[in-house]
């Protein structure tokens, strides 16, 4: 018992020092800009702030009258003043982007009285120069940042001394201020609430959802089909499709290392290698639709007809025409997506489309024979969600995840382009914080493919064993509930979590639990008579 005591004080001492260490509250407000010529409209930008330093209203209402806000724009610059009474009583705000205020030779002649500096971010801490306003009669500091914002942070003793507020602008919406609303505008600044979770969180379950079911049911479907009966075939591509790939636990471990080795890649060359990762999705999205619609469109009565002999690689099978158009359309569609996936109004539509249909052909394609090596893949991928997500922040410099740092976009990328393999709807509670924060919530593909095997699994053990799909309705709902869980912990945490660390146990457990309760453990386990029938034909 006595040997415990020194642990135990090891780790008091821990909680107290991380008790003691400064905390950042960083906070999203936005700035309600307005231009002073009558009948023009008004926009929100958004600027970082620490609640430590000042509060901001909730309601731009409030805001209007307590905390206003005059702008004046300058040749390259803006200015910012706050006032605590009303709107009528507005400051000031002296331009100073000139310098950085770290030194009382930045202070202009007759100080900042009852004024708002402007001054750029750089050279000395956020309390310097805030507390250099503040000496000189400044009733607020406003920070122009080219960089990425930062909150604006210091220590307790810090925070009782500075008694004015302090937040940070983009350099990009300074000058889009003054490119829209000219030289003179006012604005209020406010931060409202923002929901904590949004509707778009429906959409994405029922697309996640729905993927797997249909994929896992398609996938056992097909299966069957293929051990019971023999296909038609009219041409290679018909024989192509039929093909599938068998998963073992060497393929399993080369696997996870392309993994890692990619997600590294992009994280420290993000610029060069998203280009690469765009051109892969078109192909493989174009060949998922194909998949996906050519069951479809072999049912149409038209376009049995083939096309003339020829020694070209693919036309030389002579493909029917319809089967021809369809990989036309296909193509196109991948091709429009490639050209404007950057238009945020509806290119995340077509991507949706896209990557449903990748994950249908993956679920389709690749099959697990045995639940060992199901096990052993979710597991694998598991620790790799959970570290990339939550040990990597204390290991770059930036204190970022590298999993959502990349799959996000870096924000200190010079293409602002996203990677695509992600399913991403936009923000629907029209908050305005949506212009702050990333304005799509996403769930990538491994979190829709690693499990859906699984289901996929469980559906070709239920025609096994003939059990009315109750290992595959049972794995759908722990699918359910494990991304249920996985909004939940969003909403709690405010940061990006690691679908696969709720949707792993859930359906590993459930699928586990219902072949003990079954008596069915031991063929659920090694697919025994399973993976030997499939082999066969």
């Amino acid at each position: 018992m006595a040997a415990r005591w020194p642990r135990l004080r090891v780790w008091l001492w821990a909680w107290l020092l991380l008790q003691l260490l400064p905390q950042v509250y960083c906070e999203y407000g936005m700035v309600h800009v307005l231009s002073e010529m009558p009948g023009s409209k008004g926009k929100d930008y958004c600027i970082l702030f620490n609640s430590q330093w000042a509060h901001l209203p909730q309601d731009l209402g409030k805001a209007k009258i307590f905390l206003s806000v005059k702008i004046t724009l300058g040749s390259a610059t803006m200015a910012i003043s706050f006032s605590r009474q009303h709107a009528k009583s507005l400051l000031e705000l002296q331009n100073q982007t000139a310098s950085v205020l770290c030194s009382s030779s930045d202070v202009p002649h007759g100080g900042f009285n009852n004024q708002i500096p402007m001054v750029m971010r750089g050279n000395c801490t956020f309390y310097e120069k805030v507390r250099l306003a503040q000496i000189n009669g400044a009733r607020g500091l406003l920070i122009v940042s080219k960089e990425r914002l930062v909150p604006p942070g210091g220590n307790r003793s810090q925070y009782e001394e500075i008694d004015i507020p302090v937040a940070l602008l983009s350099y990009d919406d300074m000058l889009d201020i003054r490119k829209n609303f000219g030289t003179h505008v006012r604005g209020a600044l406010y931060a409202p609430n923002e929901p904590v979770l949004d509707y778009n969180m429906v959409i994405i379950f029922v697309m996640a959802v729905g993927t797997v079911a249909i994929g896992g049911y398609w996938a056992g479907s097909r299966d069957v089909k293929k051990r019971y009966m023999k296909h038609k075939r009219d041409d290679g591509t018909e024989k192509h499709d039929d093909e599938t790939v068998d998963v073992t636990p060497i393929m399993i471990c080369v696997f996870v290392v392309m993994c890692c080795s990619m997600l590294i890649l992009l994280y420290f060359f993000y610029d060069h290698l998203v280009y690469v990762i765009i051109g892969i999705f078109c192909l493989a999205a174009s060949i998922g639709l194909y998949s996906c619609l050519s069951p479809f469109v072999r049912r149409f009565p038209l376009g049995k007809c083939r096309i003339p002999d020829n020694n070209l690689p693919y036309f030389r099978k002579r493909p029917q025409v319809r089967m021809l158009l369809l990989a036309v359309f296909c193509i196109s569609v991948s091709v429009v997506w490639g050209v404007f996936r950057n238009e945020d109004q509806w290119a995340w539509v077509l991507q949706d489309a896209l990557g449903i249909a990748f994950c249908l052909y993956m679920l389709k394609t690749i099959r697990l024979p045995t639940f060992k090596a199901c096990t052993l893949l979710l597991m694998v991928l598991f620790v790799y969600d959970v570290f990339f997500v939550f040990i990597t922040p204390f290991l770059t410099k930036s204190g970022e995840s590298i999993m959502v740092e990349v799959a996000a976009g870096p924000t200190d990328s010079s293409t602002h382009e996203k990677l695509p393999m992600v399913l991403k709807v936009p923000r629907l509670n029209f908050s305005p914080l949506a212009l702050c924060d990333r304005p799509f919530s996403l769930l990538g593909f491994g979190d829709i493919l690693v499990p859906g095997l699984l289901v996929a699994y469980c559906h070709r053990f239920d025609i096994q064993v003939q059990s009315s799909r109750v290992y595959f309705v049972a794995c759908t709902i722990a699918y359910g509930i494990g991304l249920l869980m996985t909004f939940v912990a969003l909403a709690m945490m405010q940061m990006g979590q690691p679908a696969l660390l709720y949707l792993v146990p859930c359906t590993l457990f459930v699928s586990f639990a219902v072949a003990f309760w079954r008596k069915e453990l031991a063929m659920f386990w090694t697919g025994s008579g399973f993976a030997v029938n499939t082999s066969l034909i």
